[in-house]
């Protein structure tokens, strides 16, 4: 079950309540079309998350970083929750060995856009069939601390049972799922403070234990993960969550980046 500002609602209920939104949303001629309920929902939702989170980076003119997708794959757990995909990436990658992240990686010169960003990486990673992901939405860009604007893109699985993981050994060391929810509770997770250009905060860290083992989520993962169930659950984190400040970067040269 999922908890609304309305009361408890099934996975199934929130999918379609979320589908209706999005035509509504999307009847103007304006927004991009959509093809039965699985569809990108437009480009009014878009701007509509977009202006609620603020930009990530306001002066492209003067900053310009490549371009990454990560997938938040969605799917009901036997409980009725709502779970999230993850990875732990192989301890040979060069840069985050060993910690968890969503599957996702750099766009390429033949990704028609994000969605297919997102969901070519998954495959590739994790051996994620995309027919397997209806994709919904996509959130605002986040700045990773290799100058990396990565866009989360929102997908559901609607065949739980026909996926079978199959991890990339040059990628990845293991797939698990976690439920969303966890990610604004205040529960299993400390923070530390942190400072960029004189601007102070919070990086987030999140204990997950399944099947005996153990994993830390922490970083740019927990901070998406924690504006994805915002979202999703329509309410904030039970935490500060005081986020870095974009909206100062505005010379490559001097930043001062982050996890």
């Amino acid at each position: 079950m999922l908890f609304s500002n309305y009361g408890f609602i099934t996975f199934t209920e929130w999918r379609l309540a979320f589908v209706s939104i999005a035509e509504t949303l999307s009847s103007d001629s304006a927004a991009a079309p959509l093809q039965g309920t699985s569809k990108f929902l437009g480009r009014k939702i878009e701007r509509i998350i977009q202006e609620a989170a603020g930009e990530v980076v306001q002066n492209p003119e003067t900053f310009r970083p490549k371009r990454a997708a990560v997938l938040i794959c969605l799917f009901e757990g036997d409980a009725g929750d709502l779970r999230v995909i993850l990875t732990k990436r192989a301890l040979r990658m060069s840069t985050h060995s060993g910690e968890v992240s969503l599957p996702g990686g750099k766009a390429e010169e033949g990704d028609k856009d994000d969605d297919d960003t997102a969901t070519r990486e998954a495959k590739e990673e994790i051996g994620l069939d995309p027919s397997l992901v209806n994709v919904v939405t996509v959130l605002e860009s986040f700045l990773s601390k290799h100058l990396l604007r990565v866009i989360p893109v929102i997908g559901i699985l609607h065949d739980r049972k026909a996926f079978k993981p199959v991890p990339n050994p040059a990628e990845v060391d293991a797939v698990f799922d976690a439920p969303l929810e966890m990610f604004i509770k205040d529960e299993n997770r400390i923070a530390e403070e942190r400072e960029m250009m004189g601007e102070k905060y919070l990086l987030h860290f999140f204990d997950y234990e399944t099947e005996d083992k153990k994993y830390l989520i922490w970083g740019l993962t927990a901070r998406i993960l924690i504006r994805a169930a915002s979202v999703v659950y329509q309410r904030p984190p039970a935490f500060p969550e005081q986020s870095p400040k974009y909206e100062f970067l505005r010379d490559v040269n001097k930043i001062t980046v982050m996890h």
